[in-house]
């Protein structure tokens, strides 16, 4: 497959995990009553969700912004982390998949661009590396 065919894909799957990354983080920066209520089933204190909704907004930001490589993939595991979290905790009260496929669709999303973009960086690589071998091979012959 092609750099572009790449590149395309990461950005659908990434835009589509951002957007839904950013639904669930908006309730609970907003401590939505709906979004406390469900933490609350959950057992966890209702402090801790502003906690996560900033840092699933500071995630989502750090993925789309380029140029910080380290970084971004801190904020995969963290994105990862919280949802995997979601789906644990949404498994262990009993909820059936009503409650929970959000968490297993926000995990294919975010291992989608994570994968996705992996492979974009590979291609690139694989190309820069075809084009420096090629303009080498030239300058051996002339």
């Amino acid at each position: 497959m092609s750099l572009k065919w790449y590149r395309r894909a990461y950005w659908v799957v990434t835009g589509l995990m951002a957007v839904w990354m950013t639904l669930a983080a908006v309730p609970d920066l907003l401590r939505d009553p709906q979004a406390l209520a469900i933490f609350s089933h959950l057992g966890y204190p209702a402090y801790l969700l502003p906690f996560l909704g900033a840092a699933k907004s500071l995630g989502v930001i750090v993925v789309l912004v380029p140029g910080f490589p380290r970084l971004r993939e801190w904020a995969y595991a963290g994105l990862a982390i919280d949802v995997v979290g979601a789906l644990y905790s949404h498994l262990s009260v009993g909820d059936g998949p009503a409650m929970w496929w959000p968490a297993v669709l926000a995990i294919a999303l975010i291992g989608g661009s994570y994968l996705l973009a992996r492979a974009r960086q590979h291609a690139a690589l694989e190309l820069g590396r075809a084009i420096g071998a090629g303009s080498d091979s030239w300058s051996r012959v002339a």
